[in-house]
C-alpha cells in the first residue's frame, strides 16, 4: 500500500506475549509508521481486554505494526522480535500465562509466512535458544484494536511496576543490542 505522501506501506502483525511489551519494542524501530497493541486468532467476535484475559477467546494480544520496507524489513522485524520475547515458552511470557500470550506471527502475504519459516529455521539451526522455538505461525484473521488505554501504554506509564520490571529491560537489551536499527 503506498501512503498519501507517496511512502510504501506494509504490515506486520506479530504476538510476543504481552502486547504492551512488543508494542514498546516496536515502537522505536526506524521505518515503524505505527504499531497497534490489539487481539487477533480467536473466535468471539469483539473481543476486549477481560474477555481475552479469560483465555476462552482463543485470540492472542498482539501488534499490528505499520513500516516502510524501504527502511526496515520485514525480516528485520521478526529479527528485533525474536531478540526481545522468550519464543521457547509455550503460551507465557514470564509470569503471564495463557494461550493469550503465545508467540505467535499472522503474515499477511505467502512471502511473509516463507520469511517467517527461514528466520525460524535459522534460529533453530544456530540453536540460539538452547531450547526449541514454539512460535506459532498462524493465518492471520480479523485484528480487533484493543481498547484506547493499551495503546502506547509503555510511553504513558514508565513509572508502572510492570513497565519497569518487565518492559524496561526489554526496551533496554533493544537499545543496546539494535541501536543502529532504532529512530536517532
Amino acid at each position: 500500500m503506498i501512503s498519501q505522501s507517496g511512502e510504501q506501506r506494509q504490515q506486520a502483525i506479530l504476538a510476543g506475549g504481552c502486547f504492551w511489551c512488543t508494542e514498546a519494542v516496536m515502537q522505536d524501530v526506524r521505518g515503524v509508521l505505527k504499531v497497534e497493541s490489539g487481539y487477533i486468532g480467536g473466535q468471539t467476535p469483539t473481543p476486549d481486554y477481560e474477555s481475552v484475559c479469560s483465555g476462552r477467546t482463543g485470540h492472542a494480544e498482539a501488534v499490528r505494526v505499520t513500516f516502510d520496507p524501504s527502511q526496515v524489513s520485514f525480516k528485520d522485524l521478526l529479527t528485533l522480535f525474536f531478540a526481545t520475547h522468550d519464543p521457547t515458552s509455550l503460551n507465557r511470557q514470564g509470569a503471564d500465562v495463557g494461550t493469550q500470550y503465545r508467540s505467535a506471527v499472522f503474515p499477511l502475504t505467502p512471502g511473509q509466512e516463507q520469511e517467517t519459516r527461514e528466520v525460524i529455521a535459522d534460529l533453530t539451526a544456530q540453536d540460539v535458544f538452547g531450547r526449541p522455538i514454539v512460535t506459532t505461525i498462524e493465518p492471520a484473521s480479523e485484528f480487533h484494536v484493543a481498547e484506547a488505554y493499551h495503546q502506547n501504554y509503555y510511553a504513558r506509564n514508565p513509572r508502572q511496576g510492570y513497565c519497569m520490571a518487565v518492559i524496561a529491560p526489554k526496551v533496554s537489551k533493544l537499545r543496546k543490542e539494535y541501536g543502529d536499527r532504532l529512530r536517532a
